[in-house]
């Protein structure tokens, strides 16, 4: 017994280090992050060279809007679902944590932009949430706060037994996708309607601001396709470690029967 539980840990070993190193990976990884960085710098140079720039008082505090929802629930939410195709070999908990940690850090920034969104339609005497926009900004805000705080208590948290995670985790995967496919769809209806408010008939002479903020949407776009790219290839998944793997194999020997020769 112990040693066909040898052999198969050393089999373990071998596919894990095959796995560890996929060649095109890297590159996809580095050109999110290129795009993602642009469409930061885009929202920037929008709301600098057009919107006035930023600031917490007067017209300029809707700015913040965008830019924080661009930089937390965008750039930094698709980097925290592709903490685990970078950090391929780093320990599982240290893996976990810079991915809640970037989830927080993305939420943080988000309730910002959605408080000085508010706050300002307060000043200024707006009605709230009334627009499709608002509806999707609002949902993916809630489901944001809900994937998180699920995440936490099954992966986080020690009370959650092994075989709930596994359960859990291809639903946590989906819908972390999935909720980072509605920020970016979320933020093209946003640039849209805002267009439309700024520059109403205008936006259809290709006035310089409406074709920036097209690039700026084909931005996003990209940003997204890439990074759900990277998501779906199955051979770029972090490979389990041997720890991870020995006890993945001794939970089932004790819950079911098996044993690792019967595999």
């Amino acid at each position: 017994m112990g040693t066909v539980t040898y052999f198969c840990h050393l089999s373990m070993e071998s596919r894990t280090s095959m796995a560890s190193s996929p060649g095109a990976l890297p590159y996809y990884v580095a050109f999110s992050q290129l795009l993602g960085l642009m469409v930061v710098a885009m929202t920037g140079a929008w709301l600098g060279l057009y919107r006035g720039g930023i600031a917490w008082e007067g017209t300029l505090q809707f700015n913040v809007h965008p830019l924080c929802m661009v930089i937390g629930l965008v750039f930094l939410q698709g980097d925290a679902l592709l903490v685990y195709r970078v950090f391929r070999n780093e320990a599982k908990r240290t893996t976990k944590v810079l991915h809640g940690l970037l989830h927080v850090f993305a939420f943080i920034i988000a309730l910002v932009g959605l408080v000085a969104v508010f706050d300002y339609h307060r000043k200024k005497g707006y009605a709230d949430l009334y627009s499709l926009h608002s509806w999707c900004g609002m949902l993916v805000f809630v489901l944001c706060f809900v994937q998180w705080l699920v995440g936490f208590s099954f992966f986080l948290f020690p009370g959650a037994s092994f075989s709930l995670r596994n359960r859990y985790r291809p639903q946590h995967v989906f819908f972390g996708a999935t909720i980072f496919l509605l920020s970016v769809g979320t933020a093209l209806l946003g640039l849209k309607e805002e267009l439309l408010f700024t520059l109403g008939s205008k936006y259809s002479t290709f006035e310089p601001e409406g074709v920036l903020a097209n690039v700026l949407g084909l931005l996003l776009v990209s940003f997204g396709v890439v990074v759900l790219y990277i998501l779906t290839r199955a051979e770029w998944k972090r490979p389990p470690q041997a720890e991870e793997q020995a006890l993945s194999m001794d939970f089932k020997t004790l819950t079911e029967g098996d044993s690792p020769s019967s595999q």
